[in-house]
């Protein structure tokens, strides 16, 4: 943003975490939505939306960033804020750091960190605690998957009085810096999101946990056949045992709602989301403080704004579910404008007569803000990709209805990428541009459609503008080496990833594309030193393993070659080509049986591809199997008639079968 504001500007922040940001796509969060709808109702007027959200983390780290906003001439604050105050930094369920210390702790450890001496005791600390004390690769809400927290764990209170402190906080900076301040209650999926932990009480006996058992296996055959009421009867039975059951609460509460008992069902959703185990979304109480939190700060600066309330009037009345959100949190396109809608009904109260004088009649479309904004199909795909493959790892795909979520998203997807036109697609970026040329959200994404339908150039010139406008930014020196490297340049892209990784050195995307660019060009040695920087900071990177282990054999390292390959595969069993290059490397190596099981391996993932065969063929003729050797070089030449490899050893292997004796 302008280091100073220009006159005339009226300025917005926005703070919270990845739903505030606009996760998986922030380029079409609410927030992106807000400016373009107030720039609609008020032509000829300047706003700039500044968001400062970011994905994990939660109220400890935006206070400081609040401060920091305090001093940039806001005219404006959204606070959107409290999903992560279990799971983010120094929450109950955390997996960086300490767990639930309490808030003076916290702040002393987060000023102390602000000096070199109090990394070098931070480090120290860890060391001595036998931890490591490098960076831990981000990994998702999977990495969260063992910190179940009890619904009566007493960890809990401490988390909600640290936030009650650091939000008070947060408005007494906005508030403190002449900003007006939009408190908002955060809105989550009900309807459609199960729990992502649930336990039994153990306080109940033995009995009555085999019979609260009994009955959920009961309800559970009932509901699947779509007995709603009689599901409802064998939940309420064994809801009797106050098992505190987050399980037991959502199945009830979604039987209550097939049966069109909203308020029974939504009684039931709220108890299963305060029952999670796995507290990935704001809970009641969150809820209850922000609301508390704006009653006692009362002023005609901050007004208290219920995202809920306004989000379950579309459609009305209804509960939350994925009509708004694709998980737990994270707005679809519609769930965001719809925010985004209801926010600038809000901030229309605030701004001056100067401004509003201007105003159109209505609010724009949906429609309309997304051709502002230069949404095509290719963007709705990707995130649909994004959303279907976040689905299929923990704990979202442990969710009882996962599969069902999962194919209505797939299923959307390939609708979309079906009907996906390049020529409409264009029209609309190039639309977008000329309304707002220093987008630079629409030129990255202009960009990578380019990419993806093979105008390299094309995309090489909307990346130079992207570097030109936010020359900060790695994204765009790491794009434009990518796409070097692709043209075989590769010393010009050396140079533009060395670009990026001086502005982000723990990139690890960076340090594995400057490895590759660095082997293609024949330096191996080079190339392994960026493939060990990349698993450095994410040590779980199987395409890094996977590289270094070609190099390695490059270099005729075999041994350790075979070791990276192993790596490999651990992290990403699936790929049939880590399969296929280690069942090589252990056939050089003598060790026939163990390259027989990963050629065989590679052919089950990739039955068409020939040099699997011939690698597996080899491998059986070593082992003295012929007639199995045989198949495996006509399969060979089936797939590949040109293979004189297969031809030869094919005669030799038949040879070989009529003089056994």
């Amino acid at each position: 943003m302008p280091a100073k504001k220009t006159p005339g500007t009226y300025r917005i922040f926005i703070m919270g975490e990845s739903a505030a940001l606009g996760d998986p796509e922030p380029a079409f969060g609410a927030g992106r939505y807000l400016e373009v709808l107030l720039r609609e109702k008020f032509p000829g007027e300047k706003f700039e939306v500044i968001n400062v959200a970011m994905t994990a983390i939660n109220s400890h780290a935006i206070l400081p960033i609040a401060r920091d906003c305090a001093r940039q001439n806001g005219d404006l604050w959204i606070i959107y804020t409290g999903n992560n105050e279990m799971v983010g930094p120094f929450g109950a369920a955390t997996v960086f750091g300490a767990q639930a210390p309490p808030w003076p702790l916290v702040r002393l450890n987060l000023a102390l960190q602000k000096f070199r001496l109090g990394q070098l005791l931070v480090d120290v600390g860890r060391k001595l605690k036998g931890k490591e004390t490098g960076r831990e690769a981000w990994g998702g809400m999977k990495m969260f998957s063992g910190n179940l927290v009890p619904p009566n764990d007493p960890r809990k209170q401490t988390i909600y009085r640290n936030f009650d402190k650091n939000l008070r906080d947060i408005l007494r900076a906005g508030l403190d810096s002449g900003a007006q301040v939009l408190l908002s209650t955060v809105a989550m999926n009900l309807k459609d999101c199960p729990p992502f932990g649930s336990q039994i009480n153990d306080g109940i006996s033995a009995r009555d946990r085999d019979q609260v058992d009994q009955l959920m296996t009961a309800g559970n055959s009932l509901a699947e056949h779509g007995d709603w009421a009689g599901a409802v009867k064998s939940y309420e039975q064994a809801d009797q045992f106050k098992p505190q059951s987050a399980d037991l609460d959502f199945r009830l509460g979604n039987s209550l709602w097939r049966l069109v008992n909203r308020p029974a069902a939504r009684l039931h959703f709220e108890q299963a989301l305060d029952l999670d185990c796995l507290p990935f979304r704001a809970d009641t109480h969150i809820n209850t403080l922000i609301s508390k939190a704006g009653s006692d700060l009362s002023s005609p600066q901050l007004t208290l704004f219920d995202a809920t309330a306004a989000l379950e009037n579309n459609p009305p009345n209804d509960i939350l579910g994925r009509e708004n959100f694709y998980e737990h949190v994270h707005l679809n396109f519609d769930g965001n404008y719809r925010l985004a809608l209801a926010w600038a009904g809000q901030v229309a109260k605030y701004l001056p007569s100067s401004i509003t004088k201007s105003a159109d009649a209505a609010w724009a479309s949906q429609e309309t803000c997304e051709q502002r904004l230069g949404l095509t199909d290719w963007e709705r795909g990707n995130v649909l990709a994004e959303v279907c493959r976040r689905m299929q790892q923990p704990p979202l795909n442990s969710q009882f209805n996962n599969e069902q979520r999962l194919g209505v998203l797939s299923k959307q997807e390939a609708e979309i990428r079906k009907q996906r036109n390049a020529a409409a697609a264009r029209q609309i970026y190039v639309e977008a541009l000329q309304r707002t040329p220093d987008d630079y959200y629409i030129l990255e994404n202009y960009a990578y459609f380019l990419t993806d339908t093979g105008d390299v150039d094309g995309a090489i010139v909307q990346w130079h503008k992207v570097s030109t406008i936010i020359p900060q930014d790695h994204v765009s020196f790491f794009e434009l080496g990518r796409l070097a490297g692709r043209q075989g340049k590769y010393d010009e892209a050396q140079i533009l990833l060395g670009q990026a990784l001086a502005i982000h050195p723990s990139f690890a995307p960076g340090w594995f594309e400057l490895g590759k660019v660095r082997a293609a060009s024949g330096n191996y040695e080079l190339a392994l030193q960026a493939f060990s920087e990349s698993l450095r900071f994410n040590p779980q990177d199987a395409p890094s393993w996977f590289c270094s282990g070609l190099a390695l054999a490059m270099l005729n390292r075999r041994a350790d070659a075979i070791q990276y390959y192993h790596q490999a595969v651990k992290f990403a069993p699936d790929d049939w080509m880590t399969h296929f290059e280690l069942g090589g490397l252990l056939g050089l190596d003598g060790k026939m049986s163990e390259a027989k099981t990963e050629s065989e391996m590679a052919i089950r993932l990739n039955p068409d591809f020939p040099r699997a065969h011939l690698n597996l063929g080899m491998a059986l003729v070593q082992l003295g199997q012929f007639a199995e050797a045989e198949q495996q070089f006509k399969e060979t030449l089936r797939l590949d008639p040109t293979n004189s490899k297969a031809a030869d050893y094919l005669n030799q292997t038949r040879a070989l079968q009529k003089n056994k004796p």
